[in-house]
């Protein structure tokens, strides 16, 4: 009858393990081995001796001539008839299970499982506790663990999955084999990895499935306790997720990165950052640094910086990353602190070592690191485009850099808007009737300042010599770069300029924008004449034709004289000379008044006017100052053989005492940012200027 009959998608030659063109002794000599190799699963004895009878019966086929060339015959008709169809064996219902037993052997574990879940549902299902239920319960759990290992082989991961998870739920609907259930479940488990690597290295069009992919991913972390593996120690490694320790997740991680776009990875690392995971803060920075950098969008990188600046990780320094944030942002002065702080010796050899000046080996530190570390790892960023020119010459890059540098001098101002010894009373300095030079410095017998004080001069957006002087830089040796040659300041737009041109745009606090706005009144170096300290004022005098300027030779120095008299000071006598400076004007502050001879020979006349305007002030206010003032940075800007230009951080605090010693007035410690303008008069260096910024 036919109800009582099954069909399996087997031929006798496969279902014996034979090879069509076998002799008679192969197909006698195999029956035995398989009779004699039973499997040992765990299938009850009935189950097995109809698979010995099945293997009889194929052998008895395959042994008969006459027989087998029919059978033969038979199956090349099939073939001819229904190409690409698969011949089968008409089974008794009572040999159904040896059957799917013998199909489950011949490595068809696909159509195993697929039957032995179909004959366990209704109608045809078992009867309960039956010795049928429990041989095709145990089938169906082999047969699908070896299902899925063959998809895995095959990378259809999803597919392997799919099978484990309904091998596993057919298995809690029977009640039956919890050594099988799990099994299956860390079969499932380990998995996983694969099943996340196999859903996102899929087209970027299939949306749903990177969505899966992505919240599985996420979900793995978590349960492993972040990147980091919090809580692993200990486990044994079949306890471990997915059996992977910390190791091996790592290189996981290395190989799933590659398929995640860099915002997938940022939005990703940000949702681990707020679980406290620090390993996905400092990702999520490198993230925005590697978006922003390929988006041209700065506010990216100044998101990496902010985040980067509140990290703490044990065996990182930091310095050096931060230093290459702070460039791409323009600020080159931040990035030589960064640098200079670094506690790497390889690093600081490095530099020293480099045969550019210093804004050079920025360049190049900063260019292989976006191409080593941050660019690659992400689907849809090219690590090979590392192109600072193209960076630097972007407008919304040089618009974002420009309104840094404008908070940065507000926040600057409003920080020292009551310390009036430092910063200055935020007036320009008026320029003398050709609009080269600031009256206070061609004459320093000039008006003081309409409020008298001592402060280091100059307000917001002003320079020393009341326009923008061009920096000089050497030319680096880096034949990765192209180094163009240094345009002047012109009205044109600065498109394609170099990268080293770009970062010498923001030196100094002035933009892109902002050199082009001054650069009508822009001088050369060698056009700042420093006169000599007894002259008039430029206004007053009559016109007359220019006289060629004399040369000054060096006076040799005297013993415990604080002048700079060398023609070209090296970076120490420069920051010698503003501590200098800083420490004797403090004296004069403190109440000794005859320190104001030891600013003579290092300031002109008019700044030393105003200190000691500054102290007779406080003196018939009866009050002192105390004053801490460093020199904690210092870098030269540019320098001719007239004029030195020098940008300095100082650390500074202060309190004013009255006449009974206490403490009226105090100016917490800060740090300030200041340019400093020294000139060469009668053979030595005076400080003739400086301003914020």
């Amino acid at each position: 009858m036919a109800a009582l009959l099954v069909d399996l998608p087997i031929d006798h030659f496969r279902l014996l393990g034979v090879s069509p063109a076998a002799e008679p002794e192969a197909v006698l000599r195999t029956l035995q081995l398989r009779l004699d190799r039973c499997p040992d699963q765990g299938f009850t004895h009935e189950a097995l001796s109809q698979r010995a009878e099945l293997l009889r019966l194929s052998a008895d086929l395959l042994t008969d001539t006459v027989r087998r060339r029919d059978y033969e015959a038979a199956l090349m008709e099939l073939g001819q008839d229904h190409p690409g169809e698969t011949a089968g064996l008409e089974l008794a219902f009572n040999r159904e299970v040896a059957g799917l037993i013998l199909l489950w052997e011949a490595n068809a574990p696909h159509e195993a499982f697929q039957l032995a879940r179909q004959a366990l549902q209704p109608p045809q299902a078992p009867a309960l506790g039956s010795g049928r239920e429990s041989d095709l319960s145990l089938l169906a759990a082999l047969a699908c663990r070896d299902a899925a290992r063959q998809d895995q082989e095959q990378r259809r991961y999803e597919s392997a999955a799919n099978l484990l998870q309904d091998g596993e739920q057919l298995l809690q609907r029977m009640g039956k084999l919890p050594d099988q259930r799990l099994a299956l479940e860390t079969d499932l488990s380990q998995l996983l990895p694969f099943r996340i690597l196999d859903l996102l290295s899929r087209d970027l069009a299939e949306q749903s499935a990177r969505r899966e992919g992505l919240a599985m991913l996420e979900e793995f972390i978590r349960a492993r306790g972040g990147l980091e593996g919090s809580g692993l120690d200990g486990l044994a490694a079949t306890e471990l997720p997915a059996g992977m320790d910390q190791g091996a997740f790592e290189l996981f991680f290395q190989q799933i990165r590659r398929f995640l776009t860099v915002q997938e990875q940022v939005d990703l690392y940000g949702r681990l950052q707020q679980a406290g995971s620090v390993d996905a803060s400092f990702l999520a920075a490198m993230a925005l640094a590697a978006a922003g950098f390929t988006q041209r969008k700065p506010e990216r990188i100044q998101d990496a910086r902010q985040r980067l600046q509140e990290l703490v990780l044990d065996g990182l320094d930091t310095k050096p990353l931060l230093g290459c944030l702070d460039l791409l942002l323009g600020d080159v002065d931040q990035a030589e602190r960064h640098f200079a702080a670094s506690t790497d010796p390889e690093l600081q050899a490095w530099m020293l070592d480099h045969p550019g000046d210093t804004l050079a080996s920025l360049c190049e530190y900063c260019r292989t690191w976006l191409a080593r570390d941050v660019l690659p790892g992400y689907r849809d960023v090219d690590a090979e485009a590392v192109d600072l020119e193209t960076w630097f010459a972007d407008r919304d890059v040089q618009a974002f850099v420009e309104r840094l540098e404008r908070q940065q001098t507000r926040q600057d101002l409003t920080k020292t808007e009551d310390n009036k010894w430092l910063l200055g009373d935020g007036l320009p300095l008026p320029l003398d009737p050709e609009g080269t030079l600031p009256l206070s410095l061609t004459d320093p017998a000039a008006p003081p300042r309409p409020d008298g004080d001592a402060s280091d001069g100059g307000g917001e957006g002003e320079t020393a010599s009341g326009s923008f002087q061009w920096p000089s830089f050497p030319r680096p040796s880096l034949p990765a770069l192209a180094w163009p040659e240094l345009p002047r300041p012109g009205r044109a737009v600065w498109i394609g300029s170099g990268a080293f041109v770009a970062l010498v745009l923001v030196i100094g606090g002035f933009s892109l924008v902002g050199l082009r706005r001054d650069a009508d009144q822009t001088i050369a170096p060698d056009e700042v004449a420093t006169p000599s300290l007894d002259e008039t004022p430029a206004a007053e005098k009559p016109e007359e034709a220019p006289q060629p300027e004399p040369v000054i030779t060096a006076a040799p120095a005297q013993a415990g004289d604080p002048s700079l008299r060398a023609e070209t000071p090296s970076k120490e006598e420069l920051e010698a000379l503003l501590q200098t400076w800083l420490d004797s004007k403090s004296t004069v502050l403190s109440g000794d008044g005859s320190a104001a001879e030891l600013l003579e020979p290092i300031a002109r006349a008019g700044l030393i006017t105003q200190v000691k305007r500054q102290r007779a002030a406080d003196q018939a206010a009866s009050v002192t100052q105390k004053v801490e003032a460093t020199v904690d940075f210092m870098r030269v800007v540019s320098r001719s053989p007239k004029r030195i230009e020098l940008r300095a951080d100082v650390d500074y605090r202060d309190e004013t005492l009255n006449a009974a010693g206490a403490v009226v007035k105090r100016t917490q410690q800060q740090s300030l940012k200041r340019t400093y303008i020294l000139g060469r008069v009668d053979g030595r260096w005076l400080l003739l200027d400086f301003r914020p910024g």
